[in-house]
């Protein structure tokens, strides 16, 4: 797989050298003539001299064989301009950006980007599941749509355990679509009794999460 870094930070460094550990071709696009320096004397001749937010250099780099660009820089426009010409000019299949400000992510999703990585929304994903039992844990937007995936596991003395799947009363627009009970994935049907313990996956749009937090940790 030919994967091209465009940013030559502590993050591009690191990532290029474990895809090339793992025997993927990579070529790191870096502006900083010291960081390039730097760099190829740790990985060899994998990384070029330019700006990556440039046609030209896109096309030096060969990125109408490229597999996957992915930006990470340090400013959110840059990255966005580097996959943006990478997906329409040169075609690239997969295009993945790294953003510093979480506000941005509708943006690059609208504008046609296949991933957006935050490392802001990662530090939160790491401390909501260190949250206890009533809490809602989001895993992931689909693309394109305001449609959620998210887990919430159900407690100890949960009242809704050995309710059956149909008789739960979700919010509108809402599914179970599985339930994974002593590290075993169930995929239910309405009869499916509830457990305590059970961690359920379900799908709802963004305007229904509270309540549908609200059904899984219901109170008697």
């Amino acid at each position: 797989m030919y994967i091209i870094v465009a940013g030559g930070g502590k993050v591009g460094f690191y990532l290029a050298r474990e895809l090339v550990a793992q025997g993927n071709e990579v070529l790191v696009i870096e502006k900083d003539r010291g960081r390039v320096a730097e760099m190829t004397s740790d990985l060899g001749s994998v990384v070029l001299r330019g700006n990556a937010d440039e046609a030209s250099v896109l096309a030096e780099a060969g990125t109408n064989r490229a597999d996957v660009v992915v930006a990470v820089t340090g400013d959110d426009e840059d990255n966005l301009v580097i996959c943006q010409v990478a997906k329409r000019r040169f075609n690239v299949p997969r295009t993945i950006a790294r953003i510093n400000n979480p506000a941005n992510e509708q943006i690059f999703r609208l504008l046609g980007i296949d991933a957006t990585v935050s490392s802001t929304e990662v530090i939160l994903s790491v401390i909501e599941q260190e949250i206890p039992s009533d809490s809602m844990v989001p895993l992931v937007r689909l693309r394109d749509s305001d449609v959620e995936i998210v887990e919430a596991t159900l407690p100890l003395g949960s009242p809704l355990a050995g309710t059956a799947l149909r008789d739960l009363d979700l919010p509108p627009e809402s599914i179970v679509a599985i339930v994974i009970r002593d590290g075993e994935p169930i995929f239910p049907g309405g009869g499916t009794a509830l457990q305590a313990g059970d961690a359920l996956i379900a799908l709802t749009r963004s305007t229904h999460e509270e309540e549908l937090r609200q059904t899984f940790f219901a109170r008697r």
